[in-house]
């Protein structure tokens, strides 16, 4: 698949453009600016795994968020306590990356900080964080 995937901050939603396309085809948000789980807030970092499932730093609601191929809405695995300092919370995240031991990188802009999350997938799709704030 050689898709490209384009976070629109303007327009609150992350964007898969298939090769060729002549329109892409929104896989997270698209509901308009809002904190819903349906909803994104300026849109920044976005990665994308072999599933399929799309993850997204949405820096003006102060999370991460998760979205597996094909859902109509995400879940927040990282932030969605505010903005603020404290280990659980972010300030304008822009930026996310993985490691290959499944730890996520999340780029606090407003904190000026890089923090490290572990998150532990089981094969009910469930999830458990880890803070390690570093």
């Amino acid at each position: 698949d050689h898709s490209v995937y384009v976070s629109d901050e303007g327009n609150h939603h992350v964007m898969k453009w298939m090769e060729g396309a002549k329109q892409g085809i929104v896989v997270a948000g698209g509901q308009g600016q809002g904190n819903d789980l349906t909803q994104l807030s300026s849109p920044q970092g976005v990665v994308v795994d072999q599933l399929g499932t799309v993850y997204v730093a949405d820096a003006g609601n102060n999370r991460i968020m998760r979205w597996p191929k094909g859902a109509t809405q995400g879940s927040v695995i990282v932030g969605g306590n505010g903005r603020g300092e404290q280990s659980n919370q972010l300030n304008r995240p822009i930026g996310l990356s993985f490691d290959r031991h499944g730890n996520i990188y999340v780029v606090d802009w407003g904190n000026r900080r890089v923090q490290k999350f572990t998150i532990d997938f089981n094969a009910q799709e469930e999830f458990r964080i880890d803070l390690d704030a570093t």
